[in-house]
């Protein structure tokens, strides 16, 4: 029986915590209406990243092409012609 009233205590004290807790966590709105206005080097620098990404994932489809090619070249050299 002590067991069960310990777990009930524990859920008591959980679920008041959650309730209570709730509104602490909750944003107090201070910070929400500001805009941020990017200038043009921040715009730059994003580019630059961007571009960076992408020249990087032309060498990988390059090798994922050649391993595509890679895989079905051996699946045809697998093949053996049977002569009459």
């Amino acid at each position: 029986m002590n067991a069960k009233r310990t777990l009930t205590a524990v859920c008591s004290a959980v679920a008041l915590s959650l309730v209570t807790g709730s509104a602490a966590l909750a944003s107090s709105g201070a910070a929400t209406n500001k805009v941020f206005v990017s200038g043009p080097l921040i715009l730059l620098f994003l580019g630059f990243c961007a571009l960076v990404v992408v020249i990087q994932c032309i060498p990988a489809i390059i090798m994922l092409y050649g391993m595509i090619k890679g895989t079905v070249s051996a699946v045809k050299d697998e093949r053996v012609e049977v002569k009459k």
